[in-house]
């Protein structure tokens, strides 16, 4: 599996960021299962700036913009219910599960709204690009736990949560802010009839890949997760 440089170097600069935050949290006795809480709501409140943006004009990429800062927004209680559950030993069985369980219910509605937007916007081949995105995400998540439950790790890849999160928001909050100065663009080349280049763009190249890449990680930690249980059938054998 692929080194993931975004958790060996940039989480630990993000938790010295948040650690001020997190200590405030501890001392005022804030349960991580709240903040956990927390982020699902605030994916709610993603999707449902999506869906409210599809009613919008189409060259109208605002909603886009504000999607992608709570996307960022909300992916910060990801990383800080956890930390706070370190800081205050407050770890649970039961917090873990029910942390693993509200990033899924919170990745999927994102999603949705995502998707709806975009066939409300007559986006329809970035729309399946959203799906197919939400697929790898489920399967990369998905991958890890029943393999972990088969008694091996399997925590590395190239697109996992902080990965997509960070992909969707900033791609988002970059369509709706060049849009902001540059105004309705679309390049068309000689003898198409569609635009091969407009702002919202940048956010379908952005789903584009993380549908490859999600599902391309999935499919990796399968491969190692076979190898692993491999050897470990090995060792079994030989004991």
């Amino acid at each position: 599996m692929s080194v993931n440089t975004l958790k060996q170097y940039g989480q630990p600069l993000v938790y010295r960021l948040i650690h001020p935050l997190v200590q405030l949290l501890v001392w005022l006795k804030i349960s991580p299962n709240t903040i956990t809480t927390i982020g699902f709501v605030l994916n709610i409140a993603v999707s449902v700036i999506f869906i409210v943006g599809a009613g919008a004009e189409r060259t109208n990429l605002a909603y886009l913009g504000w999607g992608g800062a709570m996307i960022l927004f909300a992916g910060l209680f990801d990383m800080i219910d956890g930390r706070l559950a370190r800081l205050s030993n407050r770890s649970t069985q039961f917090g873990a599960l029910y942390d693993s369980v509200l990033d899924r219910y919170s990745e999927l509605i994102m999603f949705l709204g995502i998707t709806y937007y975009l066939v409300a916007q007559n986006y329809f081949l970035s729309s399946l690009f959203a799906f197919i995105a939400m697929i790898g995400s489920i399967m990369v998540s998905y991958v890890r736990a029943r393999a972990e439950g088969l008694g091996i790790a399997c925590s590395d890849g190239l697109m996992q949560r902080p990965e997509r999160i960070l992909t969707i928001g900033i791609s988002a909050v970059a369509c709706s802010v060049i849009s902001y100065f540059t105004g309705t663009f679309k390049y068309f080349l000689p003898g198409i009839g569609f635009p091969v280049f407009e702002n919202i763009t940048i956010f379908v190249w952005s789903l584009a890949a993380l549908a490859v890449l999600s599902n391309y990680t999935a499919i990796d930690r399968l491969l190692s997760s076979k190898k692993a249980l491999q050897e470990l059938e090995r060792k079994k054998t030989t004991e």
